[in-house]
């Protein structure tokens, strides 16, 4: 699994010449509602055996947490399912409000 900086994640958001990947962020509701990145979709760590079905296989995804420990179990996890383009946003939206948000609500 591939670990990205949030600066690599931010250049990646803004090349125009890449596909966007899902950002899939795996909070619990209240984390996700106090802050999240645009466009991310929230799939709760606990719910991920259950609903990991729902997300395509050949997608490039990031998963993202607080601080990048739980994002780094999904991968682990979806990579075992036989996920091949998975990425963990390291630090999580932590790093991301501290090197590319600053604006960002912090917890």
């Amino acid at each position: 699994m591939r670990q990205l900086s949030a600066q690599e994640l931010a250049a990646w958001l803004q090349d125009e010449s890449r596909p966007k990947p899902v950002l899939l962020d795996v909070r619990e509701n209240w984390e996700y509602a106090l802050c999240h990145l645009e466009g991310s979709v929230q799939l709760p760590m606990n719910e991920i055996p259950q609903r990991f079905t729902e997300l395509d296989e050949g997608a490039e995804i990031v998963v993202i947490c607080h601080h990048g420990m739980r994002s780094y179990q999904v991968g682990v996890f979806l990579e075992r399912q036989g996920f091949g383009h998975v990425n963990n946003l390291a630090g999580g939206v932590d790093a991301w409000a501290g090197a590319v948000d600053p604006a960002m609500a912090r917890y």
